[in-house]
């Protein structure tokens, strides 16, 4: 396994647990197509989102990687955890919503950023999705490696938010469609289970 097969790894798991519809992509969606506080808003989601990963992979996964029983369980636990996203995904797909963001009614940069910082952190699954379930899967990764494993799932996340951000013009049409949603969380379902096979596959041969 070498840096960038690491890379994209963390990149395409990252990309696939953020991209959901959600109470802080809603809120970027908004704020994006107001063009109020853009930048500083997409860049402590991010950011925010790159700390908590750092410190799953550099902590969980360090406590993880000591003991192969361990890494094991994961291993497993990660597979089911990710089968499970993708019937989710499956099953959003079949029904699909739409991506609701708001009325066009501007906020002052400090109240806007708090709403923010509690879209981030009051939301139990962004513990999940970073510390525990990326953090807990780079056990599968040694030195150089799960670094880069880290840097791809955040660099998931800063293309995302900057994306939905600055794109927020051009995918709020498309994504008030339920059929957008479906077409996207199709990817994801399809992208949760090639992971989950491929941890399936490692957990069966020992690690």
């Amino acid at each position: 396994m070498n840096l960038l097969s690491a890379a994209f790894s963390g990149f395409a798991l990252g990309g696939s647990l953020i991209i959901a519809i959600g109470a802080q992509n809603a809120f970027i969606l908004r704020q994006g197509l107001i063009r109020s506080h853009v930048f500083v808003l997409c860049f402590i989601c991010a950011l925010s989102d790159a700390l908590l990963i750092a410190a799953g992979v550099g902590g969980l996964g360090t406590v993880i990687s000591q003991s192969p029983l361990l890494i094991s369980a994961v291993t497993l636990g990660g597979a089911l955890f990710l089968g499970t996203y993708a019937v989710m995904a499956f099953r959003r797909a079949a029904k699909p919503g739409v991506l609701v963001a708001g009325a066009p009614e501007s906020m002052a940069l400090k109240p806007a950023v708090l709403a923010c910082l509690a879209f981030t952190f009051l939301n139990p699954h962004v513990y999940l999705d970073t510390v525990v379930l990326l953090g807990s899967l780079s056990a599968a990764y040694h030195g150089a490696e799960r670094a880069a494993y880290g840097l791809g799932a955040a660099t998931a996340s800063f293309a995302w938010f900057f994306g939905l951000g600055y794109g927020a013009r051009f995918l709020a049409p498309v994504f008030a469609r339920p059929a957008a949603w479906r077409i996207l969380d199709v990817l994801i379902g399809i992208v949760m289970s090639m992971l989950a096979l491929g941890l399936m596959v490692s957990f069966l041969r020992g690690g």
